[in-house]
């Protein structure tokens, strides 16, 4: 189910579910194929409505076009809310509604704003796969079997029960405010409820009789094109089997069929638990002696120990498959959702001198809370004291209308809880207030507790993923000169920050925060590790450094200059990940605002043996000034100590997962200044956390372009695996024609001076003999040098380039390199592809790249012959510089790396 009415939108026609007046099971049977435009057309398609008694269903409002931020990916072909808050950028799609307006639309949640947790492409099931679909049902049973959708109807009972999903990752943006975590922030609306329709999972198992050994049911989905296999997960066989526990297999949301983001035309649903349990586009269900081995399995859905740092948990893979760190059932929680962030409350300071008057005034602050495992939330609480005292709010529990009697028809099969006990939807709680209270308070502090007196902590627990966050709900009320001003801790896609950002950027202490006249410094070591400003100097250090000393330092042995202290990154030239080039550029200059955006705190604690002493004039004002004339469009452009604003004209996608983009210069007219061989640094402002990204990118521009610099930029979004993302890609992705980004350089230690010239370390070489060696995106520099050496008519440099790609699709400038091929010949232009995954009738090379490639598909060494290479770190370290090595070639004087 999509937060829209999210059926597919094809170029021809929109498609959309018919009326649920009979089983939603017909419903699906008499789907047409997508292309049939007077079949699925239905817009104005709405939920069939129960008897007035039960909570209202609630009003469809169908998009009636794709998103413009879908059209370009893999989903394109599916209808969206553009209203709702992406998390992710474009792709994949992640997001959630505004939490007033998720309160607002009452108990249960419309098509259109309930949340989705999507890992990468949506499995595009027509009406013709959805007719043939079936679920295998396998393992250690007595009857295999495979079901589709009628089967499940006809065999079984039909049942509908009210269920709140909720991601693991609700209100997660509150531990990034503290560290960034392996996750992309949530708010606090990563939840939502419906009606769900379908069979129990238990009346099913009962059916194929596991046997004797069987532990765990494995439930696996269809969306077969993640990198890492499809998403599949488990459940134990003892949870499983008992209709209690209220595991559906469940074709219908709200008496309409499911819609292409919610698991078209099957999924699981697992009440009580967190939302990563309920697959989604379910194809495979095997009971096993063993749990789910699928990948996303283990590394998702985990809470690390707190003192696992992200950075720790991404390289020591073991923390993964400890099994007391899975996360099944959702802990207590809860949220404010009126007042909303930004919101305001107007007192008349006449008012505010009779008290009276405002004693009588009233203000309602509602919300939602929830609990796991089918456990009552049995109070909520509100303080107006950072939790000094407590007052009980009012709890509504809708769910409980359905425990009055048993409804039966055609589409919800049997909706009946009069026998159950167990608490599957969150709870909407109110409670009034003086309005002379309130103003009078600096919080609004909730908290919920359940009937096993679990409640939420005072306290967060950071942790690596930052999921299960369910610390204290706290609202700031800040003072204007009207009245007060709400603020929520992190929201998403607002244009003001939160408390808890707005008191970290004044260095406040955000794990105990102080509101209002009593706030506090935060102190070193108070609370987290992480939050506390990490250092960057050694205490040992005392000297101190003259401007004229920093200036008169070799730029080849690079001092730089970070808040104010001076540091050496000679030593570290060789090992820095982002290339030697980065610090060479900053050499003798303050580096602080290059260095402080990009680095994690890993790279900050890493600085301090370097640091080798204190400027003495430690102002942050630059170090180096360069004399420019932006008014100059004669000038070439770019400038290596100057960031110079660029704007974006175009988008282009060059395949499945790169862009290519198009940015102006200052003037039509006005030429680049890249030198061959060259990079350039970037940074922009990411949309969604805000925070400032950079990092250096290869343009594809021609040499003598003038006007415009382009960039190809492969997207690495965020996934389950990476749940971040690309911090700078994932800021690309969310670029519209006309925002903006700031480039500096050129930079590079290599420029390819033409004809059969180069420039490397300072140092004119003479080179017949070209070895190029790439892979993926890597190309961007390689494809600089052989267009400046191959379209140069003057030049006679021979050129050999190996390109490693996954498969076919992923080769970039293909037919350029072809076009280039043809025209040059083997003789002048050998070129090689390997890839891992080949087409049918593939000729070249298979698998990663080999001594063997080297040898053959490389010239040999010789004085006048370099090697260039841009690729993956491991490609570099595990298989180029060892292989070269072993032909004889000298890395240290023939081997080039971008």
């Amino acid at each position: 189910m999509s937060t829209t009415d999210g059926y597919a939108s094809d170029s021809s026609s929109d498609t959309r579910p018919p009326s649920s007046s009979s089983t939603v099971a017909s419903s699906i049977s008499s789907l047409a194929p997508p292309s049939s435009q007077d079949s699925l057309n239905n817009l104005e398609l709405q939920c069939p409505q129960l008897p007035a008694h039960y909570p209202a269903l609630p009003f469809n409002e169908t998009p009636r076009t794709t998103a413009a931020a879908d059209v370009q990916t893999p989903d394109g072909w599916i209808r969206r809310n553009p209203d709702l808050i992406r998390l992710t950028g474009k792709h994949p799609f992640n997001c959630e509604a505004p939490v007033q307006r998720l309160y607002d639309a009452g108990f249960i949640t419309p098509a259109h704003l309930h949340f989705v947790r999507n890992h990468g492409a949506v499995p595009r099931v027509d009406a013709d796969k959805a007719l043939s679909w079936r679920i295998r049902i396998h393992g250690l049973v007595e009857h295999e079997c495979t079901l589709s959708l009628r089967d499940l109807q006809d065999r079984f009972e039909v049942v509908t029960l009210p269920v709140t999903l909720v991601c693991a990752g609700n209100r997660r943006k509150e531990q990034n405010v503290l560290r960034k975590s392996l996750g992309f922030s949530w708010g606090s609306s990563g939840l939502s409820t419906a009606l769900w329709t379908g069979v129990y999972l238990a009346d099913v198992l009962a059916s194929i009789r596991p046997r004797r050994g069987a532990k765990h049911v494995v439930f696996e989905g269809a969306d077969t094109s993640l990198p890492n296999g499809p998403y599949g997960t488990s459940q134990r066989l003892s949870w499983a089997v008992t209709r209690e526990r209220g595991m559906l297999i469940a074709w219908a949301m709200n008496g309409l069929p499911l819609e292409p983001d919610h698991g078209f035309p099957v999924r699981m649903i697992i009440p009580g638990q967190i939302g990563g349990r309920s697959v989604k586009w379910l194809s495979n269900i095997e009971v096993s002696a063993r749990e789910s081995q699928h990948y996303l399995h283990f590394f998702d859905n985990r809470v690390l120990p707190t003192y696992v740092s992200p950075e720790q948990a991404r390289s020591e893979k073991s923390w993964w498959y400890d099994p007391r760190y899975l996360i099944t059932e959702l802990n207590v929680n809860s949220a404010i959702a009126k007042p909303d962030h930004g919101e305001t409350l107007d007192v008349d300071p006449a008012e505010l001198q009779e008290s009276s008057e405002l004693d009588r005034r009233t203000y309602k602050i509602c919300g939602y809370a929830y609990a796991g495992g089918g456990r009552r939330v049995t109070r909520a609480e509100i303080s107006l004291d950072d939790g000094t005292s407590w007052r009980l709010a009012d709890i509504e529990y809708p769910e409980d209308v359905y425990r009055d009697a048993e409804y039966r028809d055609a589409t919800y099969g049997s909706l009946d809880l009069t026998a159950r006990d167990t608490c599957f939807c969150w709870c909407l709680w109110s409670t009034d207030v003086a309005v002379s209270a309130l103003v009078r308070s600096t919080s609004i502090t909730l908290r919920a507790m359940d009937e096993a007196m679990n409640a939420q902590p005072r306290d967060m627990y950071p942790n690596a993923t930052s999921m299960m966050n369910n610390w204290w709900f706290r609202v700031a009320v800040v003072k204007t000169e009207t009245g007060v001003r709400f603020e929520h801790p992190a929201p998403v896609g607002r244009d003001t920050p939160g408390w808890m950002e707005r008191m970290k950027a004044a260095g406040e202490d955000i794990l105990r925060p102080a509101f209002g006249a009593a706030k506090q410094e935060a102190k070193p070591g108070q609370g987290d590790a992480s939050v506390a400003e990490v250092p960057l100097t050694d205490p040992e250090v005392t000297r101190r450094i003259t401007r004229s000393e920093l200036e008169a330092q070799d730029k080849q042995k690079p001092w730089f200059v970070v808040q104010g202290e001076v540091y050496d990154g000679t030593d570290y030239l060789k090992d820095h990940p982002g290339g030697g080039d980065s610090i060479l550029l900053v050499a003798g200059d303050d580096a602080t605002d290059d260095f402080m955006a990009i680095h994690s705190v890993d790279a900050k604690l890493k600085l301090r043996q370097f640091h080798i002493g204190t400027l003495v004039d430690g102002s942050r004002q630059a170090v180096y000034a360069e004399s420019t004339d932006d008014d100059d469009d004669t000038a070439p452009f770019l400038r290596p100590k100057a960031w110079k604003q660029v704007h974006l004209t175009e988008m282009k996608q060059v395949n499945h997962d790169s862009f290519l983009y198009r940015f102006a210069l200052s003037s039509p007219q006005q030429p680049l200044g890249l030198p061959v061989g060259q990079h350039v640094f970037a940074r922009l402002r990411r949309k969604d956390t805000h925070e400032i990204v950079q990092r250096a990118y290869t343009p594809v521009s021609r040499q003598d372009a003038v006007g415009a610099i382009e960039f190809l930029v492969k997207l690495y979004l965020p996934c389950t695996q990476f749940p971040a993302g690309g911090k700078m890609t994932t800021g690309f992705h969310q670029l519209q024609v006309g925002d903006t980004v700031e480039l500096k350089g050129p930079l590079g230690s290599f420029t390819w001076a033409g004809p059969g010239a180069a420039v490397w370390k300072g140092v004119p070489r003479r080179v017949r003999h070209v070895g190029l060696v790439c892979g993926g995106s890597g190309i961007t520099p390689i494809l600089q040098v052989l267009r400046s050496i191959l379209r140069d008519a003057a030049d006679g440099t021979r050129v050999w380039l190996l390109d490693a790609n996954k498969s076919d699709a992923d080769i970039l400038f293909r037919d350029e390199l072809r076009e280039l091929h043809a025209r040059h010949g083997e003789d002048r232009f050998a070129l090689r592809h390997t890839l891992s995954v080949v087409p049918e009738g593939w000729a070249q090379s298979h698998g990663r790249i080999t001594d063997a490639m080297l040898a053959t598909h490389l010239p040999p060494p010789s004085p006048d012959a370099l090697i260039m290479v841009c690729g993956p770190a491991g490609m570099i370290s595990d298989v180029l510089q060892p292989g070269l090595r072993k032909l004889g070639w000298d890395l240290e004087h023939s081997l080039v790396i971008f």
